[in-house]
């Protein structure tokens, strides 16, 4: 629950500071130098979280921190994006730096999970 609160508190910070347009207003310069930016830190918070794992728990637990991150983020945007302003599926292509959070953590994760128990080990 306490995941999901924060992800639900992101979602809802990040959703304020793009409006009035949800982000549209910016360049594709500065949207990917904007992701390049974000993604560090939210990597650190991830790897701290995953650190914390029992013991050879670090991969799983990287498994279930990409699901609980990307799905209430894909939800939220599919009702904000999809639903209320109309676009549908068509979402996830016309608001493309929303759709890397759906896709890094599942590419940055795993591996990140996999090398914590790697290092770890005893």
């Amino acid at each position: 629950m306490k995941l999901l609160f924060a992800v639900t508190v992101a979602w809802f910070l990040f959703w304020a500071a793009g409006l009035p347009d949800y982000y549209r207003q910016y360049s594709t310069t500065f949207m990917i130098v904007f992701d390049v930016v974000v993604l560090p830190p939210l990597w650190f918070v991830l790897y701290f979280s995953i650190r914390k794992s029992k013991r050879g728990r670090g991969f799983a637990n990287s498994l279930w921190l990409a699901f609980y991150v990307t799905t209430p983020l894909f939800i939220y945007d599919l009702v904000y994006c999809g639903y209320y302003l109309g676009y549908g599926i068509n979402f996830i292509w016309e608001y493309w730096y929303l759709t890397v959070y759906y896709v890094l953590p599942w590419l940055i994760l795993p591996p990140t999970g996999w090398w914590v128990d790697q290092r770890y080990k005893t």
